[in-house]
């Protein structure tokens, strides 16, 4: 977590702290010192504070995942003592298998680098999971597809994905070459944030080396995609903040073995929006555009209009929604939230 060699230490707005922020302090907070936690352990967390990075001191019963990485936090300037959390602007977070709370990825992120490559880990089902996940987060989404070196032509690949949502940016570079910091330059700026997801072994270590000019005593290790079946071998085990030779800062995060969604209905109408301006016109109001007469959808596909692939994808992504998020139950004011649970 070393600070990038020959740059002065950051000020407050070059680690992201805005108006935003500001304006929750009370009169009696002025005085507390503003750190952006930067790890997050079982029992421990440390931040950077402008000065270089600094292990918080942890109240009694503190849970450490109730806390993010990027994370605005105050705390007692002598003791190191961490006092509150404050609200974020951004939050990304998903869905755990059998887990009862969503696991926090990274919080006040600015852009999310959704991070592929160009050869056959390059997945649009996957791809789009991302997508719902930046877009609920109010996040911006680029896809990054690396590797684009040990391809002839890494043309195809670009439009395998540009096409995934509207006014969606796609880049395709070598994670390893200085350029890739120049192509990545209009995200990184003094103050920004971007964050790093992505399956195992699609560069995303290389990345951040790159990006925050490691030395080679401090870089995150790395490890390659299996020639058998593409697929990666974790590298990175935790999430951390890094800063970048531009002036902003790289959260890197593990990669995602699964992404399921739920709570995810704005951001599934931001990717499929093509969809979402359809439906007003279905003659039923809660048509699933699966079998209904009057289906505007189905008609769309029927007319060459619109991908069937497409509607599978959204359907898939809807179905799993509907079933992984929680609902209300229960008599007005005392109403309890349970899972949604299958549907028969």
């Amino acid at each position: 977590m070393s600070i990038v060699p020959h740059q002065p230490a950051p000020n407050l707005s070059d680690l992201g702290w805005t108006d935003f922020f500001d304006d929750q302090l009370t009169a009696e907070e002025t005085g507390l010192a503003r750190m952006r936690v930067a790890t997050v352990h079982r029992a421990r967390m440390t931040a950077e504070s402008g000065q270089g990075p600094v292990r918080l001191q942890l109240p009694p019963q503190t849970n450490t995942s109730d806390y993010a990485v990027g994370d605005w936090v105050l705390v007692e300037p002598d003791s190191g003592l961490l006092t509150r959390r404050l609200d974020r602007n951004t939050l990304l977070q998903r869905r755990i298998e059998g887990g009862r709370a969503p696991q926090l990825i990274a919080a006040n992120v600015d852009t999310l680098f959704i991070v592929t490559s160009c050869n056959d880990d390059l997945n649009p089902a996957r791809l789009e999971r991302y997508l719902v996940l930046a877009n609920e987060a109010g996040t911006v989404p680029v896809i990054v597809l690396t590797k684009a070196d040990q391809v002839a032509d890494a043309r195809p690949y670009l439009d395998r994905v540009s096409g995934l949502q509207r006014g969606l940016q796609a880049v395709a570079l070598n994670a390893k070459s200085p350029e890739a910091a120049k192509t990545l330059a209009p995200w990184c700026g003094a103050g920004q944030t971007v964050a790093l997801v992505g399956s195992s072994g699609v560069g995303k270590s290389s990345l951040l080396n790159t990006l925050a000019a490691k030395l080679p005593e401090d870089a995150q290790l790395t490890g390659s995609i299996r020639e058998d079946d593409a697929k990666g071998r974790h590298t990175t085990t935790s999430r951390s903040l890094h800063r970048i030779c531009g002036g902003g800062w790289v959260i890197d995060t593990p990669g995602m073995r699964a992404l399921h969604v739920s709570d995810i209905s704005v951001g599934l109408d931001l990717l499929f929006a093509e969809i979402a301006e359809l439906a007003p016109g279905c003659r039923f109001r809660d048509c699933t555009h699966a079998h209904e007469p009057g289906c505007a959808v189905q008609a769309a596909v029927v007319a060459g209009a619109l991908d069937p692939a497409r509607l599978a994808r959204w359907r898939k992504l809807q179905e799993e929604n509907l079933d992984n998020t929680p609902v209300q139950s229960g008599p007005r004011g005392n109403k309890t939230t349970k899972p949604h649970g299958k549907r028969r």
